[in-house]
């Protein structure tokens, strides 16, 4: 232990007895130093000194001692891995322990002792506390770019990073490139200056930063005329430089270079990617002060009636708005044009400076081969793509509109490009799959004076890049079929026309396809191009973590990820004495996995002969089977591009809870046909039913809205509400089936009916939907009305689909009742209690009704069904 070595720690900013410790246990300074800012001595005070307030932020507490393995040195390192590499390659995923994980593991490529962070358990329940050092920057000034440019501080180069080995190595580079001089290689004994300046400097433009760097990193020995590199300090060679005009970029020299060059530059990205995602658009939208009677859509509390007129939930006020957005009002669109021309300028703004910065990406495949910095990956790399980019990554892909995504495609072509650089090199492509740590709370802000402020603040892990990806690629899949799943066999020759067709002459109709195609062409490949970018970046991040992980640890990841399944999912098992709090979470769990489906909804061939020969299209169990045998094999571009937004958007936002959910289930061969299971919304009289309708998007779909049918009618007997009739007519301005505001072509979508459906028509006081008792909230004919609705539920929408369960929803329904089982007991209990005894009226009373007002529960049959009932779910 010398002065030296202590001193060195105390520059990093242990005291002089954490130091003498450190150096104590570890006899290397590297070892002490990165234990010291694990935190390990922290609990060692010395009162004669004082720490450092440049010291780098550090965790406040130590790491578990499982995690101290993550940042073990380099000879440690190697032993854990080839440990590993005996053990089959496998890493823990999930910080499980799993005693047959190395059984089943075989193998890690061969590649594991280049990643630094095998041994880090890829689990998101890390949680990591990390003061942090906020100081004024200096002001630095270029006279031959005549700017005054903040420099990059200590604590902003190490913002955001809660790993203590890779602090280390951040406060090692900083430090260095700050250093005042340089030494000349050469043992001349000559050194040049050196400064902030030169490496931290924040220009305005990331394009003068890398100028700036370029002319000033190489320099020339004063005395012995030897070229050497500012920033590691080592010789430039006369062949590199030979080829500086074609192949060498004195940026690529060293390793030093790609790590400050990548901090400097997503530091800069992440600066304006923040400035640009708080500010408001760059126009002003004055249409709100000019057009003071334009309409908005409804709040959610809003109930459609049959006239179009709205009513709130148990009150008498009258709404202006309806359902979906304005059909007869002709909107300023102006603002929204505007605003979309502005994010398109941002983006185009992020992914150029993207596109700048990932030239300095390590590249192995890069053209002209790869450069001195691509092979030796610098330390510090890892870090900046971990704390900058992934935090600009996350925000990017938590977008769940696929359909925005391929609108800012100039940006998230430029993401996929960086995803797919990154995975492409096997000292990086583990960090597409750990956990993104995120900032979970400001835990304490201590302002040391005006200069210097420290804050604590809590990492936590989140989603992998790899697992926000897995959601885009379900979306991207759903699209690719929706833009391919409806050109079955073609055989609308042998349909009958119908008399508009008939109308029209063979010219007519060959010069309207032609201009649907054309029109609609363009965009379906743009669509059809980014989703397939999308698949094949996620092929290459799997094959890389293949090749560096191993194949047991690429099916644990698959197994993790969310997905959409091609049948329904196995029934899901809770335990007799399960509490409610696991029921329900097991019921949101089961019904994220199974509300969408593809599926087989075509009627079996019984092997007669058909009496058309020329007619093979099949049959649906499906109420718009004709409609659908019409189109079959037909190509309407603008169609099929609607129908894959649409699938994209309904793969992964159709609502879930366990007060309500909706499951969809779409033909696997033709996905312009639907079938959609609403369960019915927690303290309504249709709590807990399941309500089935038939949905079909028709030629015209989504310039005119989608065909649907309500198909849970007790055969036709029963009318459950105002807005849903006995025939199956579902009445709601959004679908055009009356007036009011309803459909809007390329904005209103078959989630929004959807969603209208559950929230609105099946509502807790059915009654006011009816536009003659709108102002009749709280009243005894509107109670009566819910007592009816409730017998009817109880009949039909639950006894009725669980002993005769419709299809495809057979498992949905039964694993529903199941998993309900227990709360529907006490619910169906309550709901006999409050039965009014009449007899059921099975057009919903809008007559009146004039049952046997002494029939009492058993009289009405009600008593009876719920018993039914309840057998049943005893035996679930």
């Amino acid at each position: 232990m010398s002065a030296t070595e202590i001193q060195q720690l105390v520059e990093m900013g242990a005291t002089h007895a954490q130091a003498r410790a450190a150096l104590k246990q570890y006899k290397d300074v590297e070892q002490a130093a990165e234990r010291f800012f694990e935190g390990k001595f922290d609990h060692i005070k010395d009162e004669d000194t004082e720490m450092s307030t440049t010291a780098p932020q550090r965790p406040v507490t130590p790491a578990e001692d499982s995690d101290e393995d993550a940042t073990m040195d380099s000879d440690e390192e190697a032993t854990r891995e080839d440990s590993d590499d005996d053990d089959g390659g496998y890493v823990d995923y999930d910080s499980d322990n799993d005693p047959m994980q190395d059984a089943t593991a075989n193998g890690g490529g061969g590649n594991a002792q280049v990643d630094p962070y095998s041994g880090i358990f890829f689990s998101k329940d890390r949680r990591e506390e990390v003061i942090e050092i906020d100081e004024v920057p200096e002001i630095i000034s270029f006279l031959e770019t005549n700017e005054t440019v903040p420099l990059l501080t200590q604590g902003q180069w190490m913002k955001g990073c809660p790993e203590g080995g890779e602090q280390m190595f951040l406060f090692s580079l900083y430090s260095q490139l700050s250093s005042p001089t340089c030494p000349c290689p050469q043992d001349c004994g000559a050194s040049l200056p050196r400064s902030k300046g030169d490496f931290f400097a924040l220009h305005t433009d990331f394009s003068t930063y890398i100028d700036h760097l370029r002319s000033n990193v190489i320099k020339i020995c004063p005395r012995c005329h030897s070229k050497f590199c500012l920033a590691c300090g080592e010789p430039v060679s006369m062949d590199a430089e030979k080829h500086s005009s074609t192949r060498e970029d004195p940026l690529f020299h060293c390793a030093d270079l790609q790590g400050v060059i990548l901090g400097v530059g997503l530091t800069m990205l992440e600066n304006i990617f923040n400035k640009q995602d708080q500010e408001p658009m760059e126009f002003t939208d004055t249409s709100s002060r000019n057009n003071k009677r334009r309409k908005t859509g409804p709040s959610l509390n809003q109930v459609e009636n049959d006239d179009g007129d709205m009513s709130y939930y148990g009150n008498n006020k009258r709404s202006k708005g309806g359902i979906g957005y304005d059909g007869d009002i002709v909107e300023d669109h102006t603002g929204q044009l505007m605003a979309i021309d502005a994010q398109r300028r941002k983006d185009e703004k992020i992914a150029k400076l993207l596109g700048v910065i990932r030239t300095f990406l390590p590249n192995l495949n890069r053209e002209g081969g790869g450069r001195t910095s691509d092979y030796l990956v610098h330390p510090t790399t890892l870090a900046h793509l971990r704390r900058r980019f992934n935090h600009i990554c996350i925000k990017l892909l938590q977008n769940d509109s696929l359909a925005d995504m391929s609108d800012r495609s100039v940006l998230y072509f430029e993401l996929l490009e960086w995803l797919e650089t990154i995975s492409n090199h096997e000292a990086l492509a583990s960090m597409m799959a750990m956990p993104i740590m995120v900032v979970g709370s400001v835990k304490a802000i201590n302002a040391k004076n005006d200069q210097i402020r420290e804050r604590t603040i809590i990492y936590e892990g989140s989603s992998s890049p790899r697992e926000l990806l897995e959601g885009i690629a379900i979306q991207a899949q759903a699209a690719v079929k929706g833009l391919e799943g409806t050109k079955a066999v073609d055989t609308m020759a042998s349909e009958e026309l119908t008399e508009e067709q008939k109308r029209m002459t063979h010219d007519m109709r060959e010069k309207a396809v032609e201009e649907t195609a054309i029109a609609g062409s363009d965009d379906n490949q743009k669509l059809l191009l980014f989703c397939q970018r999308i698949l094949a970046t996620i092929k290459a991040i799997d094959r890389s973590l293949r090749d560096t992980k191993g194949d047991a640890f690429v099916d644990r990841l698959h197994a993790s990820l969310p997905s959409i399944s091609s049948s329904s999912a196995p029934q899901y098992q809770v335990a007799a004495g399960a509490s409610d709090e696991d029921r329900q979470k097991a019921y949101v769990e089961w019904a994220t996995r199974v509300r969408f489906e593809y599926c087989d909804m075509s009627i079996p061939t019984t092997g007669e002969p058909s009496t058309d020969e020329t007619d093979q299209t099949p049959h649906y169990k499906f109420y718009y089977d004709n409609e659908a045998r019409m189109l079959a094999g037909s190509d309407i571009p603008k169609r099929s591009l609607a129908i894959a937004k649409e699938l994209a958007i309904l793969t992964t936002n159709l609502p879930v809870s366990w007060g309500s959910s909706i499951f969809l289930r779409v033909d696997e061969t033709r996905v312009d046909i639907i079938k959609a299971l609403v369960t019915g919304p927690e303290g309504t009289p249709y709590q807990n039913g399941c309500y089935l309708f038939d949905i079909f998007l028709g030629p015209s779909y989504n310039q005119s809205p989608p065909s649907v049918k309500y198909m849970t009618t007790n055969g036709g007997k029963f009318r459950f509400n105002p807005n849903l009739y006995a025939d199956g007519k579902v009445c709601l301005s959004l679908l055009g089936t009356w007036q009011g505001p309803g459909w809007v072509a390329g904005r209103s979508t078959l989630l929004q009916v959807l969603i209208s459906i559950q929230s609105m028509i099946l509502c807790d006081e059915p009654y006011l939907n009816e536009p003659a008792w709108a102002q009749a909230g709280g009243t005894p004919p509107s109670m009566a009305y819910s007592a009816n609705v409730r017998r009817m539920v109880v009949k039909t929408a639950m006894l009725g689909n669980l002993k005769n369960p419709p299809e495809p929803f057979a498992d949905i329904i039964k694993t529903h009742f199941k998993l309900k089982a227990r709360s529907l007991s006490a619910q169906l209990t309550d709901w006999l209690a409050k039965d009014d005894g009449k007899v059921t009226s099975p057009d919903g009373a809008l007559t009146g009704q004039k049952g046997s007002d002494n029939a009492g529960p058993s009289g009405n049959g009600f008593a009876k069904d719920i018993e039914e009932l309840q057998k049943l779910l005893k035996k679930l």
